[in-house]
């Protein structure tokens, strides 16, 4: 218990000795960690908006006019039938009316139109969602069946699979993007680590070397730095934590306006706190821990 506490004493007397140094290593560690967790802000907004965007695309069955009820009931019996998919909702013809009507309010010409026929020229119309938009393609497929050729007149979808497949594909490029810059960064954050710790145990090599003569054991040698390296994390996770939670809530009053949810970033940090935080905070300090370990081989052979 003496051991571990002179050690732990001298680690903080290091710390403190040092200011200036220590204050160099935690700033380090913060703008590198500032900047993983930009690049998860990064990650986690473009897959919002993905999916934001996914979840507003849908296939629009139309039907002729002279379509029964049976016969439209029928195909949205078929097409619920369907695993892919995970709604169905079915507008009626006097439905359909309506929503043209309103949306051609403005145009004189088209609701004339409308005024002289003598019936509903619109038939029901039927919007298909289903859980991934590379599945409507296979939906449209599905129901071009003979057996609903003269009921079904259009399925609209081209459009929105170029869409898809344009996010898709931005998606899939931002991932990799990021996957990249964050192994940059890892090895980044060794490397800058490694170099602190080894110039901080260089400006101490006289005092090790004199532990080592009176008989100390390498792991008391290495204790002082090895709690420092811990110290280093905890303070620098602290810091990294504040500026992204309060970011995070400055953000979240022009972000959530985008996407209709008032605490969208601070909440998605809130629910993974541990995973996020807690997996930065293991991952740094094996990275000081390790630096430390490399950077004090050559000064305990004495």
């Amino acid at each position: 218990m003496v051991a571990i506490f002179r050690t732990i004493k001298s680690a903080f007397q290091d710390v403190m000795r040092n200011m200036s140094q220590s204050v160099t290593t935690v700033s380090i560690l913060v703008l590198m960690l500032l900047s993983i967790n930009v690049l998860i802000v990064v990650r986690f907004l473009t897959n919002e908006a993905s999916w934001v965007v996914k979840n507003q695309i849908d296939v629009s069955v139309f039907f002729v006019p002279e379509a029964s009820d049976e016969q439209v009931a029928e195909v949205e019996r078929y097409v619920k039938s369907f695993p892919e998919v995970t709604e169905v909702i079915l507008y009626s013809r006097d439905e359909v009316f309506d929503t043209f009507r309103t949306e051609y309010s403005d145009n004189p010409d088209i609701i004339a139109s409308l005024e002289e026929l003598d019936d509903n020229p619109l038939g029901p119309t039927m919007i298909v969602k289903t859980r991934d938009p590379k599945s409507y393609e296979n939906v449209i497929t599905l129901l071009s069946v003979p057996e609903y050729e003269d009921i079904v007149v259009a399925k609209t979808f081209t459009d929105t699979e170029t869409a898809i497949k344009r996010i898709d594909r931005i998606t899939s490029q931002v991932e990799k993007f990021s996957f990249a810059l964050s192994v940059i960064f890892a090895v980044i954050a060794f490397l800058i680590i490694f170099n602190t710790v080894r110039t901080t145990i260089y400006a101490h090599r006289v005092e090790i070397s004199i532990k080592k003569l009176v008989g100390a054991t390498n792991w008391f040698v290495r204790g002082p730095y090895l709690i420092s390296a811990a110290v280093y994390s905890i303070v620098s996770l602290s810091i990294t934590y504040a500026i992204v939670m309060s970011s995070a809530g400055f953000l979240d009053l022009h972000i959530g306006l985008l996407f209709d949810k008032p605490a969208l970033l601070s909440g998605y940090f809130s629910a993974y706190v541990l995973y996020i935080f807690g997996g930065q905070f293991v991952a740094l300090l094996i990275f000081t821990i390790l630096s430390s370990l490399f950077a004090m081989r050559r000064h305990l052979r004495v």
